[in-house]
This record gives C-alpha cells, sequence and structure tokens, in this order.
C-alpha cells in the first residue's frame, strides 16, 4: 500500500500521524515516509465514535457525541507516545474533521476540546476532502483513469481523474450513511418504500455531476472505493469472523455480489444485522444506507464492478504532509 506522491515537490522523510474525525468513526494512520516518498505503516487504530449523530437534524455536535471522540484521541494520542523513541523527533500529527464538523455549529467548542489534548483539528472542506481521498486511493493504480468514492457518514466524495495526477472532477455531496438513515429510515429493517426513497433522492443529488463528466468525455477504467461501507461489503462477503485488511485491500466485487450483501443486510432488523459475520456491530444501524449509495454509484458510473482500497484519507493526509 502507498506508492508515494506523485507530484515534484520533494518528500520530508519521518514518522506521521494521521487522524481522521468522521461522523461515524474516528480514525488514526501512523506510518514512516522515505525520501522516496514510499510508505510504511506502523499502526492503524479505529473506533465508531458517531460525532454526527443527531447533526442532519440539530445542526449541532451533541455533547456526548464529542467526548466520545475526546476519549477515543485521548487513547490515539497514547498510541503515539509509545511510538517517539526518546531522542526522536517528534511525530508530526496532522488531525481533520469531516462533514459532522463542518454541519455543526458548534464545531469551535469540539476544536477547543481537542486542542486541550494537544491535537490541533482541521475543519476541511469537502473539495479538501474529495482530493486527499483520491491522493490516497490513488496511489495503488499507477497510469490507470479512475473514479474514487468515499462514502461517510455525512457526505460521500466522487472524484475522477488519472491515478497520482490532478482530478478532472470531484464533488462532495451532502449525502452520508448517517444522514440518509436519520432523514429516510423508520422501519426496522428499513421498508421498500423507504429503500426506494433514499435511492431516489440519492440519484437525483449525484446525477447531474456524473451527467456532466460523462459530457467531457472522461472515462475510468476502474472505480475504487474507499472506507467502511466498501470495506464492509467484503468482510461480510468473505464472513470474517476477524477483520483482515490484507484480505480486503484490493479485493474485486462484482454488482451482484453488492447485490447479494446488500439483500442479506436490508432484509434482517438491527439486532440480527449486529451479528452478521464480517460486520461491525457498531457500524450495523448506518450500513444499510451505506448500500444504498454505494449500489447508486455504481449505477451512476455504469460499472459493473469496484475495487475496494484501504489506502483512503488517512494516506493522502500523510502524503500531503510529507510533501507540504
Amino acid at each position: 500500500m502507498g506508492q508515494g506522491p506523485s507530484d515534484s515537490r520533494p518528500v520530508r522523510a519521518g514518522r506521521y500521524a494521521a487522524i481522521d474525525i468522521g461522523t461515524v468513526t474516528c480514525r488514526m494512520l501512523v506510518a514512516d515516509i522515505d525520501g522516496q516518498g514510499r510508505l510504511r505503516e506502523l499502526d492503524r487504530e479505529y473506533e465508531i465514535t458517531n460525532l454526527g449523530e443527531g447533526v442532519d437534524a440539530t445542526g449541532m455536535l451533541d455533547p456526548r457525541a464529542m467526548e466520545r471522540v475526546a476519549a477515543a484521541v485521548g487513547r490515539y494520542r497514547r498510541v503515539l507516545d509509545s511510538l517517539s523513541p526518546a531522542g526522536s523527533p517528534p511525530i508530526q500529527v496532522t488531525a481533520m474533521a469531516t462533514s459532522a464538523a463542518r454541519d455543526a455549529g458548534n464545531a469551535d467548542e469540539f476544536a477547543a476540546l481537542l486542542a486541550r489534548l494537544g491535537v490541533e483539528l482541521a475543519v476541511i472542506p469537502g473539495q479538501k476532502e474529495a482530493a486527499l481521498s483520491f491522493k490516497g486511493a490513488s496511489s495503488d493504480f499507477p497510469g490507470e483513469r479512475l473514479f474514487v468514492v468515499d462514502i461517510g457518514g455525512g457526505s460521500t466524495e466522487v472524484v475522477a481523474g488519472p491515478a497520482g495526477g490532478e482530478p478532472v472532477r470531484s464533488r462532495s455531496f451532502n449525502i452520508g450513511c448517517r444522514r440518509v438513515t436519520e432523514r429516510f429510515f423508520a422501519a426496522d429493517p428499513p421498508s421498500a418504500a423507504e429503500l426506494d426513497g433514499a435511492r431516489d433522492w440519492v440519484l437525483q443529488e449525484m446525477g447531474p455531476f456524473f451527467d456532466e463528466l460523462r459530457g467531457s468525455g472522461f472515462s475510468a477504467d476502474r472505480l475504487v472505493a474507499v472506507a467502511g461501507t466498501a470495506t464492509t461489503v467484503v468482510s461480510v462477503r468473505e464472513r470474517m469472523e476477524v477483520y483482515d485488511s490484507a484480505r480486503v485491500h484490493g479485493a474485486q466485487v462484482s454488482r451482484a455480489e453488492l447485490e447479494g450483501v446488500h439483500d442479506l443486510l436490508r432484509s434482517v432488523p438491527l439486532a440480527r444485522r449486529e451479528r452478521i459475520a464480517g460486520l461491525d456491530p457498531g457500524r450495523a444501524p448506518v450500513i444499510v444506507a451505506g448500500m444504498v449509495i454505494l449500489r447508486g454509484v455504481l449505477d451512476l458510473a455504469r460499472a459493473d464492478s469496484f475495487t475496494v482500497s484501504e489506502s483512503d484519507i488517512l494516506h493522502g493526509m500523510i502524503l500531503d504532509a510529507a510533501t507540504a
């Protein structure tokens, strides 16, 4: 994973950490970068913190959600301390928050909470999020033209362009698995009418972007999907009792396989969904909505399969920091 930055800017070798605080998850990647921009992972951390719970309706971050993230970040700080040998240069830490914090009226309060833990938070716009996701995901597919889709809890980023180059077009949509769940799903499991309503909304909101892209003449060699919805498709398909990143990264998923996983997840109530092998129980409340979005993207991209990548925004953040 991680072939390094493709631009001509000099790379600063060193140890870097990226913390991505999303609407559903809070994740950290620690990696070493050498002078050629090659990335070697040292540690990955992951926790479902649900920062965006209720934000779509209230426009505010819940204090309990902020505390959940702070607890996770506090644990990550201890991991970083363990990876900082005495006398070595400090690890350069980049922390970014995405959709939930962008939408919240009290994001400054959240940033102040993390500052007390020694973490400087940047709340990044959707276009920056899209660019960093593309930088990370495209590093593994040199020479290919790509669609990259990053389905989050509050937003979905779609980026088109040549691997390692500048995106041709990108868009961040306020469509995410938590947002869709809270707006459309009341029944358990979601009813056919609720699923249809969510799907229609996704296609309506995203359709013009794909129409414009086709009108520009761009065509992709591959659709790459990053983040928890896409990785869950593979882990459920493979019935993983223990998540195996090596089996997930680079996995190919056909449209028929995606439909099979979607049918399995949407057909059972939450209490049963939480027990499905390969599905993190914490993701169970929002995974059906994630599947609706992913299926919609495949339809709009006219793709019959996708490739799952674990080189995502975390990799993009580290590569960006090393060449800034």
